[in-house]
């Protein structure tokens, strides 16, 4: 009877460990690797600042981050592939200002800010107009004294329908200007046409022209934004020289914000949300933001109702002036879309 009872306990011990390491395997989050999709080439700022907070959460989390570069349709592929994985956590996106504009801009039907739980905001890349270093307009006033001379004939390099660039044209035509915008693959593409004369200015991303500005190879003329950039002293933000300008520019335009998709459970959000946090507190990413000059929306919009109230603003303001402008080939009023 002993030999019965010490054989039963040790097989019911032995279920115990086998439960244990079954728990172990499916228990506490996280516990497999979490991929985070860029849904853009790799290089660009999204690339760049995913990629560094990956690495100091992974840190905080215990386990590894693999970034996924998934470009393509404005970012609508890597996005759907994020909603296309399970929703367990394991799948991460990071999301740039086309979020808000893909249904307006015939790109996808359904994807928008409302398919995801925001883990936190992130940064914003500010927008910046610059010339050739050799470029006669030495002011933002010269630059609009000639665009209102010769409306359609200064040049304007942009990334083409729906982006920042052709976002920051609009606020432009909005104000009383009229560029006459040329099209280039990518931001890199549209810097080169000002550096060799092609166009005479671009809308940029501070990031991208941080170097060539300390090289003394391009001029800052502006910061596009209600208030001027530390790093750029003695730049104007263009609602210095166009007070008007404030009502187009009280968002940030490049927003990059850290998500999962909807169903992703509390807890694992929470988990999350807690590592970006402690790794944005850290002073290898505050170094990191500082040296880019990139604006701090996690601390602009710390709580998620706040991201959700941007997001909200942000995808109406920007998606009716593109489609008033008729860039845009869906009406906003298709997706619910309020004006702003």
């Amino acid at each position: 009877m002993i030999k019965k009872i010490t054989a039963l306990l040790l097989a019911l011990a032995l279920l115990l460990a086998l439960a244990g390491c079954g728990a172990g395997r499916g228990g506490a989050y996280p516990n497999r690797a979490i991929t985070l999709i860029v849904p853009y080439s790799a290089g660009g700022t999204c690339d760049l600042v995913a990629r560094r907070l990956a690495g100091l959460m992974e840190k905080e989390l215990g386990t590894t981050i693999t970034v996924v570069n998934q470009g393509g349709a404005s970012g609508a592929i890597g996005i759907q592939a994020c909603l296309d994985a399970a929703g367990d956590g394991y799948t991460m996106v990071m999301t740039a200002d086309s979020l808000g504009t893909l249904r307006v801009m015939g790109l996808s039907d359904e994807i928008s800010y409302d398919d995801f739980t925001p883990i936190c905001a992130v940064v914003n890349d500010p927008k910046v107009i610059v010339v050739a270093a050799d470029s006669s307009y030495g002011t933002l006033e010269d630059l609009f004294a000639d665009m209102a001379a010769r409306p359609g004939k200064v040049r304007m390099s942009y990334t083409g329908p729906g982006g920042s660039g052709h976002v920051q044209s609009l606020i432009l035509n909005a104000l009383g200007y009229e560029p006459s915008l040329t099209a280039y693959p990518g931001g890199s593409d549209g810097l080169l046409a000002v550096l060799n004369g092609s166009v005479d200015f671009t809308n940029a991303n501070y990031s991208t022209v941080v170097d060539y500005l300390a090289e003394g190879k391009l001029r800052c003329l502006a910061v596009c934004a209600d208030e001027p950039l530390a790093a750029l002293p003695g730049v104007p933000a263009i609602t210095d020289l166009r007070a008007e300008a404030a009502e187009y520019l009280r968002f940030p335009f490049t927003p990059l914000i850290l998500q999962v998709r909807n169903d992703v459970d509390a807890a694992a959000v929470g988990t999350l949300r807690s590592a970006a946090a402690k790794a944005m507190a850290s002073d290898e990413w505050r170094a990191y933001v500082e040296e880019s000059c990139l604006e701090k929306l996690y601390e602009k919009y710390p709580a998620q109702e706040e991201i959700y109230a941007f997001m909200s603003g942000f995808e109406s303001l920007v998606s009716w002036m593109l489609y008033d402008a008729g860039a845009a080939p869906r009406s906003p009023e298709e997706f619910g879309i309020p004006r702003p």
